[in-house]
């Protein structure tokens, strides 16, 4: 096995840690929120706020990693016309479009997100975050999915990919 498929193991198998322990903080704050809502008659203040944001960084990343096992939704309903090089030429196509997009949009603009925030002073409501911290889950998904891109058109390349 080469080591850049040890390397794609080793990092969906940290994300796949990751997003498991974000949904484990996701259920137990919505627990915790209905428990205090209809058990305690009161309203913790920060547990909305908490599950937004791990919802967010639970769904892009989420995201990253199934672009990572090739798991996303996708329309290939013309694709699956294709057969030999045109497919080969149509796979390479889509990620580089998924490339350039990571590229420009998460990284690029995510940054830029995460730089204004931060430099402005965002902080969120209730938890006092500042919100360049919650943004900067854009930019890291980015690289992950521009690196997943790079992992799938080498293997494209050498024929390991077909669909």
């Amino acid at each position: 096995m080469k080591t850049t498929d040890i390397l794609f193991r080793r990092v969906c198998r940290i994300l796949e840690i990751i997003l498991v322990s974000i949904f484990g903080l996701l259920v137990i704050d919505v627990l915790g929120q209905v428990f205090s809502r209809y058990i305690l008659n009161t309203s913790f203040a920060f547990t909305e706020e908490l599950a937004r944001f791990s919802l967010i960084w639970l769904s892009i990343l989420g995201a990253a990693y199934l672009n990572g096992k090739r798991e996303h939704l996708s329309m290939d309903f013309l694709y699956q016309k294709f057969t030999g090089r045109t497919r080969k030429k149509v796979l390479l196509f889509i990620e580089i479009c998924i490339f350039l997009f990571a590229l420009i949009v998460m990284v690029v603009g995510g940054f830029n997100l995460v730089y204004t925030t931060l430099h402005l002073g965002q902080l969120s409501g209730t938890l006092r975050i500042p919100l360049g911290y919650i943004y900067a889950i854009l930019p890291i998904s980015g690289l992950l999915i521009m690196c997943f891109s790079v992992y799938h058109i080498t293997k494209i390349n050498t024929n390991k990919i077909t669909s």
